[in-house]
């Protein structure tokens, strides 16, 4: 039997993240089990395992793969884990969360947007993802503390909102945030009770993470 042209290009970029130092078999599987294909328009199917961010609508993106695997890495999720996301875009990043935790929440500020991620998450009969529309500033207080929070775009400085609705003993936050006007950094915060440790990962470029619902065009 020979692998399909889908299957040879995920083998291969499951070696290019292995090669750039993704490490963990848990990540690397996850990737390996959500088709990338289902979360990207029609117009890049063919860059679907290209290790690049590609545009989705509302002027987002869904990120290269490379750095969604290095952020889930970061976040050391565990498979009975409750995890948050902030910024569900084209609904990837909680795809590959729900294969290795409990239960997502992801919030999106864009109704469009959360409704095709809803509807690709029910084709790819996936059930453990709860999402809403929402300011992700704020995140979802109602379903606090959590174990793990991944944030999907980045903040102006340290959102402190967000880490006090971490869980208090080891919950942990990755985030991109703003260091200058110009500059991200992935920021990994651990926290335990009201000590929050900050470690900075890697530059990084993300959309902005805007307040309040989106308004969006009709039609």
């Amino acid at each position: 039997m020979t692998l399909s042209a889908v299957d040879t290009r995920i083998i291969q970029l499951i070696m290019e993240l292995r090669r750039q130092g993704i490490a963990d078999t848990r990540v690397l599987a996850a990737i390996e089990r959500v088709p990338r294909e289902h979360f990207v328009a029609e117009q890049f199917l063919k860059h679907a395992y290209d290790n690049i961010a590609l545009p989705i609508t509302q002027g987002q993106t869904i990120s290269q793969p490379f750095v969604v695997a290095y952020m889930t890495e970061a976040l050391l999720v565990g498979d009975r884990m409750k995890v948050l996301e902030i910024g569900t875009g084209s609904g990837y990043q909680a795809a590959v969360l729900a294969k290795l935790s409990r239960r997502v929440y992801t919030i999106e500020r864009y109704k469009s947007l959360l409704q095709s991620a809803e509807r690709r998450f029910d084709d790819l009969k996936i059930t453990n993802i709860t999402a809403i529309v929402g300011d992700g500033n704020k995140g979802w207080p109602e379903q606090a503390p959590f174990d793990r929070i991944l944030v999907t775009a980045a903040a102006d400085k340290r959102p402190d909102l967000l880490i006090r609705q971490l869980s208090p003993e080891g919950g942990i936050m990755v985030a991109p945030v703003s260091v200058t006007a110009t500059d991200q950094d992935i920021v990994r915060y651990t926290r335990h009770g009201d000590d929050v440790q900050e470690e900075r990962l890697m530059p990084v470029r993300f959309v902005p993470l805007l307040p309040g619902i989106a308004r969006e065009a009709a039609g």
